[in-house]
């Protein structure tokens, strides 16, 4: 457990070059926290307590301003830098070692059940404002405005 924790805390040195130390990851990034409460919550969406996760998902967007619903499938090493309105809908798929800033929207525009977000692939970064909607494909590699 405290493995993949300590992956996601250096995963923010690689990219942030205002981290400064542990501690300061550790307890003033919202990113971090979002992501942290986002791998339990997805763990209780599978175990099928669906109203456990989702309030707890929302009280993690109430501390961190992070809205990652908790049925939306994160790859490893994923950094949210400067996370204030994010937003990750249900059936998105985040693959490993993305960015995100500011802003994002990966979100859904149909009521339909099935696919409705979008899917990243790994090592891609999506710029500050960026609003990427339905169930569209971005491959690896890419880099969003």
């Amino acid at each position: 457990m405290f493995t993949w924790i300590k992956e996601e805390v250096s995963i923010v040195f690689k990219r942030d070059p205002a981290a400064r130390n542990v501690w300061e990851v550790i307890t003033c990034y919202p990113g971090l926290h979002a992501l942290l409460l986002h791998r339990f919550t997805h763990w209780l969406w599978r175990m099928r307590m669906k109203w456990l996760a989702r309030f707890i998902s929302h009280i993690g967007r109430w501390l961190t301003g992070i809205e990652i619903h908790p049925g939306a499938s994160i790859g490893r090493r994923f950094f949210i830098d400067h996370g204030m309105g994010v937003v990750i809908g249900e059936t998105a798929i985040v693959g490993d070692d993305c960015t995100m800033y500011h802003g994002v929207t990966l979100g859904g525009t149909s009521r339909s059940g099935g696919k409705r977000h979008p899917t990243l692939g790994n090592n891609v970064v999506v710029g500050a404002g960026a609003k990427i909607l339905g169930p569209v494909i971005i491959n690896e590699g890419a880099r969003i405005g």
